[in-house]
Order: C-alpha cells, then structure tokens, then sequence
C-alpha cells in the first residue's frame, strides 16, 4: 500500500517491513518515549515491560515487521521518515487485554490503532491525520471490520506532544470515528473515550 493523501501532500505511506526499520529508527532517535519504547508497550504486559531495554523493545518491532499484517504503517516525505503508527488486530496488544480502563467494549472483533509519532520539526502539517487515513485503509484492507482507537480529549486546548501519542478524540471524530465508551479511573479522573469506525 502506498498512499499520498491530500491531508498532507507530499507524503509516501507504506507498512513496516523489516528494511524500512533503520529508517524508522531516524524518526524515533528524535527522542522522547519512542527512542526507548519503540512502539513495544501496548504489546509487553507489565511483568516482562521493567525488565525490557531499547534494544529489546526494537528486537520485538523488528521480529513483528518479518510477519503480516505489518504491525503499522510508516510515513516518508523526500525519504525521510516522518510519521508513524502502531495498529493491528487487538488481541496482539497484551496490555489492552489487561487493562481496565481499556478493556474490551462488547465481544466485536477490533483492530487497535495505540500510538503515533510525528517528528518534531514536522507537528502541526496534517501528518497524523493522514496517518489515520492510511491505517483505515490498512485495516480494511487486511480484514478488519471495525477499527477501534483510545484518543485524548484535549478539550479544544493544546497538550504536549508526549500527551496525545494515542492521537486526539477530534482527530478521529473527524475521520468519522464515533465515541462508544468513557471510562474513568477514578471519579477525580479524566474520562477516556473508547472511539470506532465500521469499516
């Protein structure tokens, strides 16, 4: 799948396949959580996440990579990695499994769409939502028939960027998502929407 969307122009969106993973390293050695995470926490329960390291947590996105369906999708501008997110059938996520807050909504088969990252010097161009675009057509076009999502409600405000790597509920509202849970964890707590899209 290659895609070009209109929401930001210029833009080569392609699955993860293990030749591209030392391009996606340039995009996650920006820093931040992706540097160490690479993308491995929704997928390693609490028990094994302590004791992994970067190249631990890489060693699994790249074992990933090798299989299908990819285990996301990765956004190039001029050969230069941009953009990226993790999704995939949610029972390889474990720690969605475990969680109650994001525990299942009803006994629906789902893809899961976790996370996002958008190089720095690239924010605020429309690549997550092209992002989005691509991985509903990604989704659907290995199968899936509804794609879920966890966003953050920013409430209209602006959070930093190491708040909103689920994306943002108006983000996926836009692409025609449709809220079908809020849980708390607590009553003093923020609610967490639960969003979907029928594919």
């Amino acid at each position: 799948m290659t895609t070009s969307p209109t929401a930001a122009t210029g833009l080569t969106i392609v699955p993860l396949t293990p030749d591209r993973l030392a391009d996606l390293a340039t995009l996650f050695d920006q820093g931040g959580d992706p540097k160490w995470c690479w993308c491995a926490w929704y997928r390693v329960p609490n028990r094994n996440w302590s004791n992994a390291t970067p190249a631990d947590n890489r060693a699994l996105l790249a074992e990933l990579a090798t299989g299908a369906p990819a285990p996301g999708l990765v956004a190039y501008r001029d050969d230069q990695v941009v953009g990226w997110v993790s999704l995939g059938p949610r029972a390889d996520f474990e720690r969605l499994a475990r969680s109650t807050i994001l525990a299942p909504v009803d006994d629906v088969p789902v893809w899961s769409i976790v996370c996002f990252v958008v190089g720095r010097r690239e924010r605020g161009q429309g690549i997550g939502r092209a992002l989005l675009d691509s991985a509903i057509e990604h989704a659907r076009a290995n199968g899936a028939t509804t794609l879920e999502a966890y966003p953050v409600d920013t409430g209209g405000g602006r959070l930093p960027s190491a708040n909103i790597y689920k994306g943002t509920l108006s983000m996926f509202e836009r692409a025609g998502f449709r809220v079908v849970a809020l849980r708390q964890a607590t009553a003093s707590t923020a609610p967490r929407p639960i969003v979907r899209l029928e594919l």
